[in-house]
């Protein structure tokens, strides 16, 4: 008999294969001390080699990884050359004799306890730190290190959650779909998992109960997962497969002729050079972050020069939409954010931390024009975190000093919606960040399975923010996007382009889905399914809705 498990779908499409679950977190060493006779300085020196192995792990990984995946890894390398971590274990081996292994978990848990008291994106990177503790003691231990399972044939992956370092290394071809029990619609398993077009279930509590070896049915798009699928099921589960091995060649648009421009998220060049190969008519969103990302001392205006070129050369003649250093909250840098802030979150973060460092904004827009100038793209820039239309000013005037004249806005602040009138009479477009969007109106911690539910946008007061920002676009006669999760969204799409939306920027892989759906489909019904989300009554509501008025999201097998 089949039974079905819920949880939330995050990344559209449906996989069926046999289960493989991840392995059992390392052990907790037991707190024993170095014997009378022990080395000392050896213990400290397996303390230092065995971090800096893990690090170089993780650097090799991020080397050979694009897009987000590759700042994932980035970030991780990162973290576990952070000193709070490796000297705090030798100092523990040589003033307490703690063994290697216990020196390192107690050290990391110091560590731990500081992120999880901050709250916000800094107890989401707790997960972080232990998944690095576990490698480094893994080391030490000559015990298996924390990673996806190999079975050597194409499996689900089940987990309680994954860490951001082993989703980043997922491989498509033999994961078939991912469930957890924990995670959120913005986590980074669901991020990750959309961007490598694997279908994925988070934040289902029944999936702690499935075994290996079993055979499932996981739908990524109405989030359920079916044990003991019968013959029909596996057969429909080929076939919806099938149905996705689609492309993309552009431009984007709707039934009836209304253009949609469909852009890419890009993370670094060889995210740029994938995104073009997929069709993408431009890039919404360049995250600049890779170049400062791992690094104690901002980036030369040369190297960001170098950079950004390889960029914009994949995409000569199309729009490039630059998003200005997103430093802060989840990604802490030296020389830009400060330490101990009580939540990081609401602190000082994106556009804000130009008001303490105006020179790195100042030379990054530099680097950007130079860039610009030395290509042929078009190339458009854009601010984080912007609430205040004194904001949106300020920055403007700043980026055409700097000849940049197609300069806007992410509208991730509810502020920045409801008063996106007055914030687009300087900003010449808006994008809306519909990550931070959601989290930010719903108060929702995107990172925590409790909240799934609430972190998604499909939540009506979302999307009536949506609603607000088209509004105050149309209102100036401003262009406004999408350059958040939500775009890739085969079911939401339509429902943002009846708000209003003009382009919409995803990963690349979900570009041909979305296209399909949106060439089979008005203006008109765009409009009505906009209509049905906004005026339901829950976020589940609203998507039922969408999906019964629009029948060829099923017919497509999204």
């Amino acid at each position: 008999m089949t039974v079905a498990l819920r949880g939330v779908g995050v990344s559209p499409g449906t996989g069926a294969g046999m289960v493989v679950t991840m392995p059992a977190p390392v052990a907790e060493p037991p707190a024993a001390g170095l014997s009378p006779a022990a080395d000392v300085e050896a213990a400290c020196a397996a303390v230092e080699a065995a971090t800096a192995g893990v690090q170089a792990d993780l650097t090799a990984a991020a080397a050979a990884a694009t897009g987000t995946s590759a700042e994932v890894l980035t970030v991780a390398a990162a973290m576990a050359a952070d000193p709070a971590l490796g000297a705090d274990a030798v100092r523990r081996v040589r003033a307490e004799r703690r063994t290697p292994e216990r020196a390192v978990w107690e050290a990391a848990a110091v560590v731990i306890d500081q992120l999880a008291a901050l709250g916000g994106y800094m107890a989401e990177r707790t997960r972080d730190v232990a998944d690095i503790r576990d490698r480094v003691v893994a080391r030490l231990t000559g015990v298996r290190p924390p990673g996806v399972p190999d079975p050597g044939r194409p499996f689900v992956l089940v987990a309680h959650d994954l860490a951001p370092a082993d989703t980043a290394t997922l491989d498509p071809a033999r994961v078939v779909a991912i469930v957890t029990v924990g995670g959120g619609p913005t986590s980074h398993t669901a991020i990750l998992a959309r961007s490598l077009g694997i279908p994925a279930v988070v934040a289902a509590p029944g999936a702690a109960g499935l075994a290996d070896d079993e055979t499932v049915v996981v739908d990524g798009s109405s989030g359920t997962v079916l044990r003991e699928p019968s013959a029909d099921d596996l057969a429909a589960a080929e076939r919806a497969r099938a149905r996705r091995d689609r492309t993309f060649s552009g431009p984007g648009r709707t039934a009836d002729g209304h253009r949609v421009q469909l852009l890419a998220n890009v993370a670094d060049p060889s995210g740029a050079r994938a995104a073009a190969d997929a069709g993408a008519e431009g890039v919404g969103l360049f995250r600049t972050e890779f170049c400062f990302l791992g690094r104690t001392e901002e980036p030369s205006v040369a190297e960001q020069v170098q950079a950004y070129r390889t960029v914009l050369a994949a995409f000569a003649g199309r729009k490039v939409v630059v998003r200005t250093l997103d430093a802060g909250a989840d990604k802490p840098l030296p020389f830009v954010t400060a330490e101990g802030e009580p939540n990081p979150a609401l602190g000082v973060r994106g556009l804000r931390t130009a008001a303490r460092h105006p020179e790195v904004l100042d030379r990054q827009l530099d680097a950007i024009a130079q860039a610009a100038a030395a290509e042929d793209a078009e190339v458009w820039v854009m601010a984080p975190m912007v609430a205040t239309p004194d904001e949106a000013a300020a920055f403007v005037a700043l980026c055409d000093r700097h000849g940049l004249p197609q300069a806007g806005v992410m509208v991730e602040v509810p502020a920045a919606a409801l008063c996106s009138g007055a914030v687009l009479a300087h900003a010449r477009f808006a994008s809306l960040g519909t990550n931070d969007l959601t989290q930010y109106a719903m108060a929702a911690d995107r990172e925590l399975a409790d909240l799934a539910a609430l972190s998604t946008p499909w939540q009506p007061a979302v999307l009536q923010l949506v609603a607000a920002t088209c509004r105050g676009g149309a209102d100036r006669d401003r262009p406004v996007g999408v350059c958040g999760e939500a775009a890739a969204d085969p079911a939401l799409a339509p429902v943002l382009v009846g708000l209003g939306v003009s382009s919409l920027s995803m990963t690349p892989r979900a570009l041909a889905d979305v296209a399909a759906v949106l060439e089979r489909v008005t203006l008109e019904e765009c409009r009505a399914a906009a209509a049905l989300a906004v005026g339901a009554a829950t976020a589940d509501a609203g998507r039922a809705a969408v999906r019964e008025a629009l029948p060829v999201l099923a017919e497509l097998g999204l």
